[in-house]
């Protein structure tokens, strides 16, 4: 994968995470639905993606951990349900 390609997924991950903030700050999402979890997740993913090809240690680790808080979400939005 280009670098380029990488940025602009790195990109579109950082958007997905920062916008499922943003819209909880602003009480359009509820930060145990689904669409709040998907969103970090899917950024997270996105972001770790990239760091792959961009490679930064502490980011790496932080999106693991943004990945596990996600999944964890996850868990109990669909054991509720």
């Amino acid at each position: 994968m280009s670098p380029i390609i990488a940025d602009i997924i790195g990109v579109i991950g950082t958007f997905l995470v920062v916008g499922a903030y943003l819209l909880l700050q602003l009480e359009k999402l509820d930060s145990k639905g689904l669409t709040f979890n998907v969103m970090n997740l899917s950024g997270a993913i996105f972001l770790l993606i990239s760091l792959c090809i961009n490679f930064n240690l502490a980011s790496f680790i932080i999106e693991l951990f943004w990945i596990a808080a996600s999944c964890i979400g996850l868990y109990r939005y669909f054991r509720a349900r």
